[in-house]
């Protein structure tokens, strides 16, 4: 009977384990071809460690691809090999767009932007690092909001989409469920704000310490 008992007790347990999986909220970091390395490396670093935690784990990164390949090579030369593409059916929580030096060609993939339109539709965080501000910027995700784009970019992003009440000379802003950031070493600084209002100030700077982030704060105060 105790044997019997003991097996019962281990199914549900692998059940109740399998349906935590498939609810999981998903952090989406999307990707391609020419993304800046750190904006979307720094995000995966802190999450990635996030979701080992007993308080984050409910949470799974998810790579997107912006098209049908999902091996995408970064600027610096990084391959990924994305998990999902924008064509599969994903709900997420969270999604977060990278930059790359030139964006003219995602600004204008329809495809690409009525994906991050219907995220933005149900998302609980939109974000971006860097020039991502203009993907979404052309969803219409910015609208009437606060944000940010690269250092020296502002007047760019304002001038092409009049609705953002851009900030200027901000590291990192945050606006009305979103967060945008200057990107590049700052993705880091944005990817700590995002988890910070995803979990709490106290889990984020757990997680400060354990990627050792607060020794790179502390380098820099005077």
């Amino acid at each position: 009977m105790k044997i019997v008992t003991r097996l019962v007790c281990l199914i549900v347990l692998s059940i109740s384990a399998n349906f935590a999986i498939a609810g999981s909220s998903k952090i989406g970091i999307l990707v391609f071809d020419g993304f800046l390395t750190s904006d979307v490396t720094a995000p995966i670093e802190v999450f990635g460690a996030a979701i080992k935690k007993s308080w984050f784990a409910s949470y799974e990164v998810v790579v997107i691809s912006a098209t049908k390949n999902k091996t995408v090579v970064s600027e610096e030369g990084l391959k990924v090999i994305a998990d999902r593409t924008i064509y599969d059916n994903l709900e997420l929580d969270v999604l977060l767009v990278p930059s790359a030096y030139d964006m003219d060609d995602f600004i204008s993939n329809k495809n690409l932007i009525s994906f991050i339109k219907k995220q933005g539709a149900s998302a609980s965080w939109m974000a971006s690092n860097c020039s991502g501000a203009f993907l979404l910027g052309e969803a219409g995700i910015l609208d009437g909001k606060k944000a940010t784009t690269w250092a020296g970019g502002e007047k760019d992003l304002a001038k092409s989409y009049p609705k953002i009440k851009v900030q200027y000379d901000q590291n990192v802003v945050v606006g009305n469920k979103v967060i945008t950031s200057n990107g590049g070493p700052v993705s880091y600084q944005a990817a700590f704000e995002l988890l910070t209002r995803l979990s709490s100030e106290k889990f984020s700077k757990e997680i400060s310490e354990s990627i050792q982030f607060n020794r790179l704060e502390r380098a820099f105060k005077p």
